[in-house]
C-alpha cells in the first residue's frame, strides 16, 4: 500500500472569488496531493509574441517568490514552471521565444522545468473530442461579423433580466439561428466529423470553429460559448508544420495549468471575469481546479506596457527595438544600465495587492541610485567639451615635481575594496559647457570671466584669462591655476578630463512620454527630448580597460560607471571601440541622474500643486478603466468611478433620471448618456489572456 504525501498547509493569503465550478472532489484532491507530494506549485506562462517588460518582472517576482512568501510555503516545497504560452503562430516567432528565455534567466530566475503549451496539443484535441462527445462543444460555421451580434443580444437580453424586465421584449430573439445559433444543437457525429476535417485541413480559414456549449443566460460574456479551436494555415514556431487548428487561450491555459499541477493560477485583475469559463471547462472535463488570484497589474509613469503600443513603438522606428534605453521591456531595462537586483529589489518594493495603483517612476530611479552607488567605479567624463589650455602650467607643474600633477583616486569613496586609478592633469585639459558661463551670475558657483572654480583633485583655483569664440559658441578658454596658500576659498570644485581622455558617445535618457499617464492619444505624448545624444563627449583614460567591445554583450549587465557629477553610466551594445587600438566607437548610456533632475526642482510650489493634482486624477482615471470591464452595463452610472456621486436617481434599465443635486438630467443629457452605455456594453467582457 503506498502512502500518500500530506497536502502542503498554506494559509488563505491568495483567497478570491468563489466558484461551485471551482470545487474539486475528494478524488481529485487525493490524487493531486499524491502528485505533488506536498509541494506548492505556481507557473510564470507568458505568450513569445514580444519582449518581456517590467510588467512581466513583477509576474516573475511574485510566481517565484512572493506567492509562496504570502502563503507561508517553505523553500524547500517551492516549485514555479516557466510555460511558453504559444498558441498563437500568427504573432510568436523564434526571436521571443530566446528572448524570454534569456531574460528570465538574467534575472536569476530557476524554474523546476520550461514547458510549451504545444507541446500539449494533442492532448487538447483529445479533450476537445471528448467535450464534442459529451455534447458540451460543438463546430460552428457563424461568421465573426454573426457571432458578434449573437454576443450582443445575449448581453442585452442579460441586461434586461438583471433590472426585472423580460428579455423577450427589450431584445427579442429574432431566429434561433441567431441565439442559441444554427449549429449548437447539431449531432455530435456530425461535429466529430467536421472537427476531424479541420484538423486534416479540408477547409478554410475562418469558415468553422470549434465553440463550447456554456450559457448564453449568464451575466457573464464570457460564457457565450467561447471558442476553443480555430483554423490557421500557419506553421507554428515550436510545434512546427504538424498542426493547422489551433486552441485558443482560454481553452487553453487552464488545462495546462491542471496538467501541470498546478496549485495556484495567477494572473491580473482584468482577467477577473475569466475565472468563469476558466473552471466551467476544467469543471466539463473533470480535471483538477487549481486556485485563481488575480492581482493588480504593474501601472509605471511615462510608460506602457500594452504588447501592441510596445509593437507600434518598435515598427514605427519611435524607439530603437525592443531593447532601446526607454523601452520598458527587460531587455531595454538592462541595455540602460539596470540590473537584476535592481528590477527585482524594485518589484518587492512594489510588492502585489489586488489594490490597483500607479507607481512613480522616482521609486525606480532611487532603487537604481541607491543599489549603483555602492557598487559603481567613479571617473570623470565631460558631456559637452569645452578646451581650457592652462597658461602658467609647467611652473605649476615644477612646483609640485614630478609626478605631482597625478592623482590618485579612490573607484569608490565608501569601499576601499574597490581598489583606485589615476589621472593626470595636463596642460590642456576639458571642462563640461555646464561649468562656464560668460556672464558673471550670484547664484552661479562654476567659472565665469570674474570667477574662480576649485579644479577637482588638484585643488587649486582656476582663473578664466581669454576666450575664444566661434560665432556664437565657445571654442576655447586660456586659464591659469593659482595654488597659492592666499588664494581665496572657491564657491565649488568642478571635474574636468586631460588632453589624452577618450571620446565617447554619450546618450542622456528623459521619460518617453510627457505625461505620466499615456492616454489613448499616447503617440502625440512622445517626449521628443527621450532621447538626448552627445556625439563629442569624452571620458578620463583610466575607463580604457573596462570599456572594450570584446566585454560587451546584450544580454548581460555591461560595465556601469558613476560620471562624477553626472550620473550613472553604461557601456551601450553600439559600442565598437578597441581598447588595444583605440579605434572604433565608444557608447554611453545614462541610466540615471545622481538625484532628482534640476528642471524638476526649477518648478514653483503652485506647479507642483497642480502637477501632483494632476497625477492623482490620472491614478483615478486609471483605476476606472482597470475596474470597468468588471461593471455590468445596466450599473455602469452607479458603480464606474468616474460616475460615483454624479446622480441621485435612475431608471429600471439602470440610466441616470436625476443628478446628484436632484435636478433631473435633461433630454440631451440622457442621450449622451445612454450612447456611454452603449459604447460600454460593446466594451464589457472583452479581454486579453493573463
Amino acid at each position: 500500500m503506498t502512502s500518500e504525501a500530506p497536502p502542503p498547509t498554506t494559509n488563505n493569503a491568495l483567497a478570491a472569488r468563489e466558484l461551485e465550478w471551482a470545487i474539486n472532489s475528494p478524488a481529485l484532491l487525493a490524487e493531486h496531493a499524491a502528485i505533488n507530494k506536498g509541494i506548492v506549485r505556481t507557473r510564470f506562462p507568458p505568450e513569445p509574441n514580444g519582449y518581456l517588460h517590467v510588467g512581466h518582472a513583477k509576474s516573475m517576482n511574485m510566481n517565484f517568490r512572493l506567492a509562496f512568501e504570502k502563503l507561508g510555503v517553505p523553500t524547500e516545497q517551492r516549485r514555479t514552471i516557466f510555460r511558453y504560452d504559444d498558441t498563437n503562430p500568427d504573432a510568436e516567432s523564434p526571436e521571443y521565444i530566446d528572448s524570454l528565455r534569456r531574460d528570465l534567466a538574467w534575472l536569476g530566475w530557476e524554474p523546476e522545468r520550461t514547458t510549451y503549451s504545444s507541446d500539449n496539443f494533442q492532448t487538447l484535441y483529445e479533450l476537445a473530442v471528448k467535450l464534442i462527445e459529451k455534447g458540451l462543444a460543438y463546430v460552428c460555421d457563424m461568421t465573426k461579423s454573426e457571432m458578434e451580434a449573437q454576443r450582443d443580444l445575449a448581453k442585452r437580453r442579460s441586461s434586461a433580466r438583471a433590472v426585472g424586465k423580460d428579455p423577450d421584449v427589450e431584445a427579442p430573439i429574432p431566429s434561433s439561428d441567431v441565439l442559441p445559433g444554427r449549429n449548437r444543437d447539431t449531432p455530435v457525429e456530425r461535429n466529430l466529423r467536421l472537427f476531424e476535417e479541420m484538423k486534416l485541413g479540408m477547409h478554410d480559414e475562418g469558415s468553422l470553429t470549434l465553440r463550447l456549449k456554456m450559457d448564453f443566460e449568464s451575466a457573464n460574456p464570457n460564457m457565450y460559448d467561447l471558442v476553443a479551436y480555430r483554423i490557421r494555415y500557419t506553421p507554428h514556431p515550436h510545434a512546427g508544420k504538424g498542426w493547422c487548428i489551433y486552441p485558443n487561450y482560454d481553452f487553453t491555459h487552464g488545462i495546462c495549468d491542471s496538467l501541470e499541477r498546478i496549485d495556484y493560477s495567477i494572473c491580473t485583475l482584468e482577467f477577473e471575469t475569466r475565472r468563469e469559463p476558466y473552471y466551467w471547462i476544467l469543471w466539463a472535463l473533470d480535471m483538477y481546479r487549481p486556485k485563481v488570484y488575480e492581482m493588480s497589474r504593474l501601472n509605471l509613469e511615462y510608460t506602457v506596457l500594452s504588447k501592441r503600443r510596445l509593437l507600434k513603438l518598435v515598427n514605427a522606428k519611435y524607439v530603437r527595438g525592443w531593447d532601446d534605453p526607454r523601452m520598458p521591456t527587460i531587455s531595454g531595462l538592462r541595455r540602460r544600465g539596470y540590473t537584476k537586483e535592481i528590477i527585482n529589489t524594485f518589484c518587492n518594493d512594489v510588492g502585489a495587492t489586488r489594490a490597483m495603483n500607479v507607481v512613480e517612476m522616482a521609486k525606480l530611479f532611487q532603487v537604481a541610485r541607491t543599489t549603483l552607488a555602492d557598487s559603481t567605479r567613479r571617473a570623470m567624463a565631460v558631456l559637452t567639451p569645452v578646451k581650457v589650455v592652462i597658461t602658467n602650467f609647467e611652473e605649476e607643474a615644477a612646483k609640485v615635481g614630478e609626478g605631482g600633477m597625478t592623482f590618485e583616486v579612490q573607484n569608490s569613496p565608501t569601499d576601499p575594496s574597490y581598489g583606485s586609478h589615476t589621472v593626470s592633469l595636463t596642460q590642456t585639459i576639458y571642462i563640461d559647457s555646464e561649468d562656464f558661463r560668460l556672464e558673471d551670475d550670484p547664484s552661479y558657483f562654476r567659472l565665469s570671466p570674474n570667477q574662480p572654480v576649485g579644479l577637482k583633485y588638484h585643488g587649486g583655483n582656476l582663473i578664466c584669462d581669454n576666450i575664444f569664440k566661434d560665432g556664437d559658441s565657445i571654442k576655447e578658454l586660456t586659464c591659469h591655476l593659482d595654488s597659492s596658500d592666499g588664494r581665496p576659498k572657491p564657491k565649488s570644485h568642478i571635474t574636468w578630463v586631460p588632453s589624452d581622455g577618450i571620446t565617447c558617445e554619450v546618450r542622456v535618457y528623459n521619460h518617453l512620454f510627457t505625461e505620466p499617464e499615456p492616454s489613448d492619444r499616447w503617440e502625440e505624448e512622445l517626449n521628443p527630448a527621450s532621447e538626448i545624444v552627445h556625439p563629442n563627449a569624452i571620458v578620463d583614460p583610466s575607463v580604457l580597460e573596462l570599456v572594450d567591445k570584446k566585454d560587451v554583450d546584450k544580454w548581460k549587465s555591461n560595465q556601469a560607471l558613476q560620471f562624477e557629477r553626472l550620473g550613472y553610466f553604461v557601456v551601450d551594445t553600439d559600442t565598437t571601440f578597441d581598447s588595444m587600438t583605440k579605434e572604433g566607437k565608444l557608447v554611453f548610456n545614462r541610466t540615471v541622474s545622481l538625484k532628482e533632475d534640476k528642471a524638476v526642482k526649477k518648478i514653483s510650489d503652485a506647479e507642483a500643486k497642480e502637477k501632483e493634482r494632476r497625477a492623482e486624477q490620472q491614478r483615478k482615471d486609471a483605476a476606472a478603466r482597470d475596474i470597468l470591464m468588471t461593471i455590468d452595463p445596466k450599473d455602469l452610472f452607479k458603480l464606474a468611478p468616474e460616475y460615483i456621486g454624479s446622480f441621485s436617481q435612475y431608471d429600471e434599465t439602470g440610466l441616470p433620471t436625476h443628478n446628484a443635486d436632484g435636478t433631473e438630467v435633461t433630454k440631451s443629457g440622457r442621450k449622451k448618456l445612454e450612447k456611454e452605455r452603449v459604447k460600454h456594453a460593446k466594451k464589457f467582457g472583452k479581454g486579453a489572456k493573463h
